[in-house]
């Protein structure tokens, strides 16, 4: 089954289970989805809407720093509980482990020697790292340091 008849077949099963959280989080990416689908003038594969739903984490994270800034950490919370919802249709999250190998490889392969070439060196990252749903953030922290340490 693809992701996005997962994904409608699931927020049928939570509307019936009423579950609000759920219910809620799924509809909203469903009509993300379908405003994805209308912009492209097709129907999204299972890679369109991996990237949409990454898409999708990524605003929530920026949601919760903005959030616990501001001391609304009931706001932080709700948009938690969202993107563990989402997160359930991505494939395993890459592991701390596993981006530092890839950053060391990427360094290797461009022979990065200082902070400039951390463009470089990030698009080498995530290159050897797609499809593992690595978090752009973490690999840019793994970048820099390593570089730091270099320089």
């Amino acid at each position: 089954m693809s992701l996005s008849k997962q994904i409608v077949t699931d927020l049928t099963a939570a509307m019936k289970a009423q579950d609000a959280g759920r219910t809620s989080t799924l509809r909203m990416v469903k009509a993300a989805m379908m405003n994805r689908q209308i912009e492209k003038g097709y129907e999204l594969d299972d890679d369109d809407m991996q990237k949409l739903l990454r898409s999708l984490v990524k605003q929530r994270r920026d949601s919760i720093e903005q959030y616990e800034k501001a001391g609304r950490q009931e706001l932080a919370d709700k948009e938690q509980a969202e993107i563990e919802v989402i997160e359930a249709y991505l494939p395993q999250a890459a592991s701390q482990e596993d981006i530092e190998q890839a950053v060391a490889a990427a360094i290797a392969e461009t022979g990065a020697n200082s902070i400039k070439d951390m463009g470089r060196v990030m698009k080498a990252a995530q290159a050897a790292l797609a499809g593992k749903n690595a978090d752009g953030r973490a690999i840019s922290e793994a970048v820099k340091a390593r570089l730091s340490a270099v320089a």
